[in-house]
């Protein structure tokens, strides 16, 4: 990940939020977004990484301004013509920093669907200060000279050319570099399905060098065959000139001994040729063979070395739990509970590989009852008072207005995570076939109808008549679907196409919500949720995962979109990257990171969010959130503080007069009397880290509940066997169900196939309860709800389901 600094931070006046990594409020722009900062000295970037997130820095805040930015650098240092070394294009533009300093002059080069930029063009050599992926990057004109580049919330540059000829070059380049790019990057995800070297793989490699060399050697035989008749030939013809024929006849016969004589000269020039080919083919084969099993050693060499280190480590915890008795935390008994996950120091970006040594003495810090199964450090299912069958029994003897409060506890299984996993580096998450042991007894749906755990600052933001203190609200309810995420390090069950999941609670808190799969791979799920208090929430993500070998990255791909009854207001944002760290080594432990940029498209005001990174070497709090609520001019109203996990402030900023009369943010006194607690985590259940560490609405949300569509999780088989502990069961069950489900995909495509052979139409997939179309306000093809659910459910009507289970 490339790792940028930024360095304008949001901030009440001299108390400001220093906060490493934290950027600056956006450009002064019409449409401009949150701002953006210069990477830090020695950030560096990782080019090969897809998924770009900000990284630590050495940049503090201070008080930012809250008028106009900076003027530009003077005219005639705009950006220059397609660069040399290799790169598309490469030249100076202007890219925004933050209030204090403006537009700053940068040295841009654009290079294999890359667009990378640093200080000045000698900086090239050594430090680069940022690299956005243009594979997932959209690119929009704002006027004649500035444009924006953001890839979806984890990075935006607000660029500025010198001229508006300059300006076009430029985009034209970089519509051409992304859609390379794009081509590229479906490319690598169909190659990732493929096994990394199997033994087929090498059996064929070696057939293919035993070909290459017969082929070699017939060629060589044929060399002398030319070299042994060219010569037959030419002894022949000299015989035919000493008899004594006609003049006429000795002229011919010399004329063919000429070109007899030049045929065999060429022959000559081939063979020599073909017999320097074929010491050279030789000689490098030699070396390629060399080069490839010295890889496959190195590799065979460093699977061996990470197998030792993680039992070496295993033993050292089991050492140390016997030697040690450490004190029960519990997330919820301490104001630092937040910090307790994050303990073991991971690195943020492929380039601060220095931090890494930092992961074995913290491991002794962290809580014990937050244990993986792969060390066994969690705590035991036998202290559970009841037997699972009678918590299963009792779980369905629950109504819908009696929300349960427990599930069966975890059971303490050991598994070998290194023999599941050594071999999907690289690969995409969603077509890994992982065990249930890797997982929590929730699909991937329930997980998304989790976002409405705090649905009430929607309801609070229903009734606010400001549309600026509305997005306040919007921008705390989107912090809070990330609460539930900071303990929760298994994963949920992937959807089956066509599964479907609802929620209503019409009745206790106003609102309904209805999940389903509409797509397998990519992997893509529909939502919509409406509330009797006022609002709309409509989302259909697509989830895109690469394991890189000690973390991984989760990036969720779609729009939110958020729609107010009475006043029409319509917000849209998307999420920012998930990562999960210490995969093979030390304690899992989850950062969030990026930005998110809420619009609301009927007023123009917009809100940034800046999810800071975590650093080892920063002392700022742990999973820090900034944001500014700006007008459409660009105007700071409100400033928002808090962290992911734990809380969201508001503070509303009031122009001072500033020394050069402009304006100045107001001070720190005045900020904190302007305070207001938008939103505050509930604390989780007791005894929550022996049930997976889920809050009270996710305890209920895999109970079973009469009249539900025969696609609902709840119905689940190998989800349900999971969460009752019998997980050998539920490993089989799930094996049948996603063999099942290929041999359904199996028949829609040779029913495809057969329909275009008969030239006849045929209907691709549809989902049931959504429909594919274009979104009016952000032009994107999405997956809407066509409505008549509920309406099947009170006349208990599914005969349009599918059987998926």
């Amino acid at each position: 990940m490339a790792a940028t600094e930024l360095r304008g931070v949001v901030g009440p006046g001299p108390a400001a939020i220093a906060a490493p990594g934290g950027g600056g409020a956006g450009p002064p722009v019409v449409g401009g977004g949150g701002g953006r900062g210069d990477a830090g000295p020695g950030s560096g970037v990782a080019v090969a990484t897809a998924a770009t997130a900000g990284g630590p820095g050495p940049g503090a805040g201070g008080v930012a301004a809250g008028g106009p930015g900076s003027a530009p650098p003077a005219a005639g240092s705009g950006g220059s013509g397609a660069g040399g070394s290799g790169s598309a294009r490469e030249g100076w533009l202007f890219k925004w920093t933050n209030y204090i300093k403006g537009y700053q002059r940068r040295w841009f080069v654009l290079s294999n669907g890359l667009l990378s930029y640093y200080r000045s063009k000698a900086e090239m050599r050594h430090t680069c200060r940022g690299t956005i992926n243009l594979a997932t990057a959209n690119i929009t004109v704002e006027d004649s000279c500035n444009f924006i580049i953001s890839n979806g919330g984890a990075q935006t540059y607000h660029l500025k050319a010198s001229s508006e000829v300059e300006r076009q070059r430029w985009v034209t380049a970089l519509e051409l570099a992304k859609a390379k790019a794009v081509k590229m990057l479906a490319e690598s995800d169909e190659s990732g399905d493929e096994e990394s070297v199997s033994q087929a793989d090498k059996t064929e490699l070696q057939n293919t060098l035993r070909t290459l060399s017969s082929k070699v050697e017939d060629l060589s035989t044929c060399n002398d065959l030319i070299a042994k008749h060219g010569t037959a030939l030419q002894r022949s013809l000299s015989e035919l000139e000493s008899l004594k024929l006609p003049a006429e006849s000795n002229e011919k016969i010399k004329q063919v001994n000429e070109r007899a004589t030049l045929f065999r000269i060429t022959s000559n020039a081939m063979i020599n040729a073909c017999r320097d080919f074929l010491m050279l083919a030789q000689t490098h084969s030699k070396k390629w063979q060399k080069s490839l099993q010295y890889e496959r050693d190195q590799r065979i060499r460093l699977e061996e070395t990470l197998e030792q280190l993680a039992k070496q480590h295993n033993h050292l915890e089991r050492a140390f739990r016997g030697a040690t008795v450490l004190p029960a935390n519990t997330p919820g008994s301490t104001g630092s509970g937040k910090d307790q996950c994050c303990s073991g120091k991971g690195d943020m970006s492929d380039e601060d590989d220095e931090n890494e040594f930092f992961d074995a003495p913290e491991i002794i810090t962290m809580p014990e009852n937050l244990g993986h199964k792969r060390t066994g450090s969690n705590i035991s299912g036998a202290s559970s008072d009841i037997s699972l069958d009678e918590q299963y029994k009792h779980q369905l003897e629950e109504t819908k207005k009696e929300k349960r409060t427990r599930i069966p506890y975890k059971p303490n299984y050991s598994l070998n995570l290194w023999s599941i996993m050594k071999n999907c580096i690289g690969k995409e998450l969603s077509k890994i076939p992982m065990p249930v042991n890797f997982n929590e007894p929730l699909s991937m749906l329930q997980r998304l109808t989790e976002d409405l755990e705090y649905h009430e600052l929607l309801d609070r933001a229903a009734k606010c008549e400001n549309s600026l203190e509305q997005l306040c609200y919007v921008a705390a309810f989107t912090v809070s679907s990330y609460s539930t995420t900071v303990f929760r390090t298994s994963k949920p069950f992937n959807p089956l196409l066509g599964e479907t999941f609802e929620l209503d609670r019409l009745e206790e808190n106003g609102y309904r919500s209805l999940c389903e799969q509409v797509s397998h791979h990519p992997p893509a799920a529909a939502h919509h949720a409406e509330s009797k208090n006022g609002w709309t929430l409509r989302q259909e993500i697509k989830i895109t995962s690469k394991f890189r070998g000690k973390y991984l990255s989760i990036m969720p791909l779609g729009t939110i979109h958020c729609i107010f009854h009475a006043t029409g207001h319509h917000y849209t944002w998307k999420k920012v990257t998930t990562t999960v760290h210490n995969i093979i080594v030390g304690k899992l432990w989850i950062d969030q990171s990026g930005e998110i940029d809420i619009v609301n498209h009927k007023t123009g005001d917009k809100c940034n969010l800046k999810f800071v990174p975590y650093s080892y070497f920063s002392r700022d709090v742990a999973r820090k959130v900034t944001g500014e609520v700006t007008d459409p001019s660009g105007k700071v109203h409100f400033a928002l503080l808090g962290t992911w996990d734990e809380k969201m402030d508001c503070f509303k900023v009031q122009p001072a007069s500033g020394e050069n009369g402009g304006d100045a943010r107001q001070r720190g006194h005045e900020a904190e009397d302007s305070r207001v607690m938008l939103w505050k985590r509930n604390p989780l259940p007791k005894n929550a880290e022996n049930m997976y560490y889920f809050s009270e609405l996710a305890l209920t949300l895999n109970a079973w509940e009469g009249g539900t569509a025969p696609t609902d999780s709840r119905l689940r088989p190998d989800q349900r066997l999971m969460e009752n502990g019998r997980w050998d069961e539920a490993n089989a069950e799930k094996q049948r169900l996603e063999e099942k489900q290929r041999l359904s995909r199996k028949k829609r495509e040779a029913e495809a196939m057969k329909a275009t052979e008969d030239g006849t139409p045929y209907d691709p997939y549809k989902a049931l309860w959504f429909e594919r179309k274009k979104d009016p306000v952000t032009k994107e093809l999405t997956h809407v709800y066509r409505g008549e659910y509920w309406e099947c459910k009170e006349k208990q009507d599914w005969g349009s389901c599918p059987d998926i289970f």
